[in-house]
């Protein structure tokens, strides 16, 4: 076997990195190859079209295993996550049989959303009745005000019950930073009652019961650096300002539990994970920690909902599912797949049973519980990894340089960086240089969402007195990458009229049928009505056939060349029966907007804009 692997590989001679680089500069035929084929993340950094080993050469972890510090390649030996779903307890008893049969179903992690009212002795027993504590991960979340009020009653509950607390593992989520972030209210006894939750925790020493919500940041729109970057410096504040209180690293460490968002940037996912355990292990062994387990991140991730949509939601599937995957592989502690429905209603039995399934596909089928790291040697994704964790170091330095997370957030830095990134991406969405399937690109036009938009209930945080919501700081903001197409469409949708626009095609063949799908995906974005044909004769009989379909927008399909005649002639057969629009950027656009042709839609259009333009020019508000 060894003899014919060695002839095997004879006919492979090594082909070396100048010879590839000599082959790729022969096809560019003159073009300059960084302008070409390297391309600027969002991240700041540059990827390369091809790496090689020569790429990973210099770097250190590639030899580390899983388990081993610093984590790069996981925090344990195996690629096991917990599946989770979380419910929102209205009544206990309902949420305790829930819970039981979510268990029946492959769901191995359970998140309880829990009301003051509900935390009381009684009803912490009503909702762990019957559930095997010690083999599942039990998740908590209520407000801030009522952290230590619920760890005691989950402490007390566990000892009524002779439950070996050392087998209870799961996390309650006391997040104070989310007051700034959301509602711009400052919470200033953060760490004082961050050590009293820890002290109060003693008995549960496997819960997680200090947050650092990252998830926050990604559905507000940040890239993945800064997800990552300020996500360290959070984890860091925890860490130095209960120290400071006295307790010791590995006491505030081992309590801290990150939650991120997964975008759909596959490859960069994946990578962002790896360098989270990382850094993180780094900046833990900053404090001296006397076990070096205490440098193990505990990360939840959670598939994001910037990048969902009402319509077309199927398609959040496709999106949630390639964002599972990188988690997976990533090799995170548990994960959550948000509901594909969520952007419009409260989830059904059938969107939540989906989402478990999707977990469940990943592990029962497809097997990724069976390897570790296997991102691991990519020269690819090693790089990635590496690039990540540069971009974010140097956010998380910058940070600290301003005095630290909760100083960078009274100051507004975190949420101004956060969301002018937001904004860069809407307008990326805008002008279709990020695509999301159904919504900028390729939208169902027969769709109607209007209707099974349902209202949801009010956060209830202000308690009824709605000056105490009043923001002292700056705030992230949380409109999805859709929003403003969304609010688009079902303003047509609204409308008395729906706008018909009539495809008129001439001439040069695949010009006109290229020109006419652009067209038709572009103006169907707005909800228009498309009326596409196979190509007219003359330019009279495609005016005559908008004319008899009631066209309110008559775009002309054809070839840059033709159209300084053709349009012309449009114009004049039209008048002003109709809006005229010409796909494309001919150079003659000059000329022809001299004419009074001033409407033209190519691929450097601003979508969004320029259908809001049309919206206006058609009343529909």
């Amino acid at each position: 076997m060894a003899d014919c692997k060695e002839k095997l590989f004879d006919q492979f001679p090594p082909v070396s990195t100048e010879e590839w680089m000599e082959k790729v500069t022969a096809d560019l035929k003159g073009a300059d190859f960084n302008k070409k084929l390297v391309w600027r993340t969002n991240e700041g950094f540059n990827v390369k079209p091809m790496y090689r080993a020569e790429d990973i050469a210099d770097i250190k972890t590639t030899n580390s295993l899983p388990g081993e510090y610093p984590y790069v390649r996981g925090t344990k030996c195996d690629n096991e996550w917990l599946v989770r779903q979380d419910i929102h307890v209205e009544n206990v008893k309902d949420a305790n049989a829930k819970a039981k049969d979510l268990l029946t179903k492959g769901i191995t992690s359970l998140g309880f959303a829990l009301e003051a009212e509900n935390i009381t002795p009684e009803n912490i027993a009503i909702l762990l009745s019957g559930i095997d504590v010690e083999n599942v991960e039990l998740n908590f979340t209520s407000c801030i005000k009522n952290s230590l009020k619920l760890i005691e009653a989950l402490s007390d509950y566990f000892k009524s019950q002779n439950i070996n607390t050392e087998n209870i593992k799961g996390s309650i989520n006391f997040d104070p930073f989310k007051r700034i972030l959301k509602r711009g209210r400052d919470f200033k006894e953060y760490a004082q009652k961050g050590a009293e939750i820890i002290k109060a925790a003693a008995a549960l020493p496997k819960f997680r019961v200090l947050a650092v919500d990252a998830i926050m940041l990604n559905n507000a729109g940040s890239y993945i650096s800064q997800e990552l970057g300020f996500a360290l410096a959070w984890g860091n504040e925890w860490l130095a300002s209960i120290t400071d209180l006295g307790l010791s690293a590995d006491e505030v460490a081992k309590r801290i539990k990150f939650n991120f968002g997964i975008s759909s940037n596959y490859f960069m996912e994946i990578a962002k994970f790896r360098a989270a355990r990382m850094l993180w292990a780094q900046i833990v062994s900053a404090y001296k920690p006397s076990c070096e387990c205490a440098a193990k991140m505990e990360t939840h991730a959670k598939t994001s909902e910037f990048n969902m949509t009402i319509y077309d939601a199927h398609v959040n599937l496709l999106r949630s599912q390639t964002e599972a995957m990188s988690a997976a592989l990533a090799g995170v502690n548990s994960m959550t797949v948000t509901p594909f429905d969520i952007t419009y209603k409260q989830p059904d039995e059938f969107s939540e049973r989906i989402a478990r399934n999707q977990q469940l596909l990943l592990r029962e089928e497809s097997h990724f519980n069976k390897i570790t790291d296997p991102a691991a040697g990519s020269y690819y994704i090693e790089n990635l990894t590496i690039s990540i964790a540069e971009q974010a170091w140097k956010l998380f330095l910058e940070v600290e340089d301003k005095g630290g997370f909760y100083a960078a957030l009274k100051e507004g830095f975190i949420q101004q960086t956060v969301n002018a990134s937001a904004e860069a991406r809407h307008m990326a969405i805008a002008r279709r240089k990020e695509i999301l399937v159904g919504t900028n690109q390729y939208p169902n036009i027969n769709e109607k969402a209007a209707d099974k938009i349902k209202d949801k209930a009010s956060c209830g945080c202000c308690g009824g007195e709605s000056h105490k919501c009043q923001p002292e700081y700056e705030t992230l903001h949380f409109e999805r990458g859709a929003s403003d197409f969304e609010t688009l469409r079902l303003a047509t949708e609204k409308s008395d009229k729906q706008p018909v626009v009539f495809m008129l095609t001439i001439g040069n063949l695949a010009m006109r049928l290229a020109r006419s799908q652009f067209s038709g995906n572009f103006f169907g974005c707005a909800g228009y009505k498309i009326v596409d044909n196979l190509g007219f004769n003359t330019i009279q009989e495609g005016v005559n056939a908008a004319i008899e379909a009631k066209a309110d927008i008559v775009v002309l399909c054809s070839s840059d060349d033709e159209y300084a005649t053709l349009a012309p002639e449009a114009k004049a057969a039209l008048g002003d029966k109709a809006i005229l629009v010409v796909a494309g950027a001919p150079e003659c656009m000059e000329e022809l907007k001299a004419q009074g042709i001033d409407q033209f839609i190519n691929v450097r259009s601003n979508v969004l804009d320029t259908l809001k333009a049309f919206n206006a020019k058609l009343s529909i508000h």
